[in-house]
């Protein structure tokens, strides 16, 4: 069983992969996503469940999204058609870090995908070059809410705390005019969804192979999030503006 099989099965009851409920995604939405003809694009957007949303609560909103997993882009593929979107969707088998489109984009989206960049400020270095003038990045990362452990660090990364990812977002050139800090709630029901979900599949297949696979990586992800970063670990999502007005 591989990651992207792992991603499917553990976020199967949660289909925004980051600790966000609906509402919050909503309103992050009706604050980033322009109105009119706009386009939006996703980088990292797994099955492209923002994006969705975006469609169809915007009819003039056309979007695309990139995610190395074909899977995760057959499930977008499959959402659109569902919903009646399909035609404003375009999906591309891609690394994010490396995607190069033909045109600007009104708005650029990466929701907890910011490792395919390397970080943060990688990740914005990106979504800058897809803006078009006058447009809006929506991004969500990690961040730490007290100090860490150094088993917390080697987990989740060279994360920094609240101010200091904000401070280093506005020395970059970024404004926010938006934004979500995720509540307890939303972070400890994403992590039980996450590990909940593998959990059953696990136990709902005794006789499939990676039965003991996924019942060990679900285990091992709810002793890391408990004993090692669930009271130290924040996540913000952040709607950003150039500063320059570029």
């Amino acid at each position: 069983m591989d990651r992207q099989q792992i991603s499917r099965l553990a976020h199967a009851d949660h289909p925004i992969a980051a600790p966000l409920d609906d509402d919050s995604v909503g309103r992050l939405l009706a604050r980033a996503v322009p109105g009119g003809s706009a386009r939006v694009l996703d980088l990292g957007c797994g099955g492209g469940e923002w994006l969705l949303r975006a469609l169809a609560g915007h009819p003039r909103l056309v979007a695309e999204g990139v995610d190395v997993s074909e899977t995760a882009l057959g499930r977008a593929r499959e959402a659109a058609a569902r919903l009646g979107v399909a035609d404003r969707l375009t999906l591309h088998r891609a690394d994010a870090a490396r995607f190069a489109a033909a045109h600007r984009f009104d708005l650029v989206l990466c929701v907890g995908s910011t490792h395919a960049f390397g970080g943060l400020p990688a990740t914005l270095a990106a979504a800058r070059e897809h803006l078009a003038p006058g447009g809006r990045v929506l991004v969500g990362d990690g961040f730490w809410e007290r100090d860490p452990s150094a088993e917390a660090v080697e987990m989740l990364g060279d994360l920094t705390d609240l101010p200091t990812t904000l401070d280093r977002v506005v020395a970059d050139g970024w404004t926010p005019v938006g934004g979500h800090i995720s509540t307890r709630r939303e972070l400890d029901d994403y992590e039980w969804s996450w590990t909940g979900a593998l959990a059953t599949w696990a136990l709902d297949h005794p006789g499939d192979p990676d039965r003991a696979q996924a019942l060990a990586t679900a285990t091992a992800h709810r002793d890391g999030w408990l004993r090692a970063y669930r009271d130290c670990m924040g996540f913000v999502c952040l709607v950003l503006r150039p500063t320059d007005g570029q």
